[in-house]
């Protein structure tokens, strides 16, 4: 059965179910000026892209202009840079090796405002780089294949990917349904699935993916080669469990 999408779907208006389950984003909190008063609603910052240069990461976003963006992990080690006048920032660092977990965030004063979004980092940046969302589409920043990333709970199984240039029509297909969809902004298309089970297969096009599935639930993290990918269980902000597959990066030509 073929059905048609007709929105553009660079951001889908639909989530995980876990979104409605305690994974929805930290309410904004207000900025304050030095003699503490309000002055707007401090924004969590955007990562949108990475450059790889010798031994380091760049990592590029927005935030709010003059904002600090400080990339953080469990562990204490952090990341900072200040926002121009624009809102963009360069968040430079050392290659890390092996796997890196970080949280972005927003100080503006005493105040900072934490993303749900997790920046993930496998294999010191050989592996996929990537913003993972609770509730939502994994945004891939490495040089990814169209379909990016497959992000899954105990009920939905969201698809998402990104093409050359916006509005191309790409044909999805898995679980014995077929969807046109349109990629929009950067070329960014996500699109929720139909039931897809584990070792099914996910087709982007002309492109082939067998769907390793979920894994057992565990602790907060956990990573381990799946299929012809990476498995990636994470837990969101509020405890809710996901799981996201992010299938290889096609070698270089």
């Amino acid at each position: 059965m073929k059905r048609p999408i007709c929105a553009v779907v660079a951001v889908i208006t639909v989530s995980l179910s876990l979104g409605a389950a305690g994974c929805m984003p930290e309410p904004e909190r207000p900025a304050r000026d030095a003699a503490g008063n309000t002055t707007g609603w401090t924004q969590p910052p955007q990562i949108l892209s990475v450059q790889q240069a010798d031994a380091s990461l760049i990592f590029v976003g927005r935030a709010e202009p003059g904002a600090r963006v400080v990339l953080r992990n469990d562990q204490g080690a952090a990341y900072a840079a200040a926002a121009d006048p624009d809102g963009r920032f360069e968040i430079r660092m050392a290659a890390p090796r092996g796997l890196l977990l970080l949280r972005p965030e927003t100080q503006i004063g005493q105040d900072a405002a934490r993303s749900p979004d997790r920046l993930l980092i496998i294999d010191g940046g050989r592996g996929p780089i990537a913003v993972l969302r609770p509730g939502g589409p994994t945004r891939r920043l490495d040089p990814a294949p169209v379909l990016g990333a497959v992000d899954s709970d105990a009920q939905s199984v969201l698809a998402s990917g990104r093409t050359a240039a916006r509005g191309q029509r790409l044909e999805i297909s898995a679980a014995g349904d077929t969807l046109d969809v349109l990629s929009g902004e950067g070329g960014r298309w996500s699109v929720l699935l139909g039931p897809v089970g584990s070792g099914q297969t996910v087709r982007v096009g002309e492109q082939t993916f067998a769907w390793p599935g979920p894994g057992a639930a565990g602790s907060d993290l956990q990573i381990d080669r799946a299929g012809a990918g990476w498995r990636v269980g994470w837990a969101g902000p509020g405890g809710a469990y996901q799981w996201t597959w992010l299938p290889d990066a096609p070698a270089p030509a």
